[in-house]
């Protein structure tokens, strides 16, 4: 995959960049394809269940409302997601286990880290648009990441 500011010059007018309040915590430091998102605040519970499912060559966008009081993944869940094929989780709202994760070959993006787990109750929703850091996430949309930033195309870019 090419660096985000090389797919940005190539495709000025198919990208639309992420504000940048975002930190890489995976091991996977470039990471894109398909988006799949999940809607939810403080609980985790349907990335719990996404990453258990093949993930090959998508990326798993969470809205977590930006809460900065709970953390939406940690070791666990990003070693599931490792093993199932997903390239990343970009996160609006926090992770824990950072040592962990950064071990893990998974892309991961969130706005910062956070000791404590959500709740596990079972709310929120899957595969809606979703909207934070001045983008419109739709599912079936790309996204691709690195430490300069995060960029999303309705368009698969190579």
């Amino acid at each position: 995959m090419k660096s985000i500011p090389d797919l940005c010059d190539l495709y000025p007018d198919l990208v639309q960049a992420l504000e940048p309040m975002f930190s890489n915590y995976g091991g996977r430091e470039r990471f894109g394809g398909e988006i799949v998102t999940v809607k939810c605040f403080e609980d985790n519970s349907l990335v719990k269940q996404l990453v258990e499912t093949d993930g090959y060559g998508r990326v798993m966008v969470v809205d977590a409302g930006g809460s900065i009081r709970r953390a939406c993944l940690g070791d666990m869940l990003a070693e599931k997601a490792s093993a199932n094929g997903w390239s990343g989780l970009v996160i609006y709202g926090c992770i824990r286990d950072v040592d962990e994760v950064m071990a893990t070959d998974i892309g991961v993006q969130a706005l910062g880290v956070h000791p404590i787990k959500t709740d596990k109750k079972g709310i929120g929703e899957t595969q809606v648009n979703v909207t934070f850091a001045g983008v419109t996430f739709v599912p079936g949309d790309y996204l691709y990441a690195d430490n300069n930033g995060i960029i999303v195309s309705a368009k698969a870019l190579n």
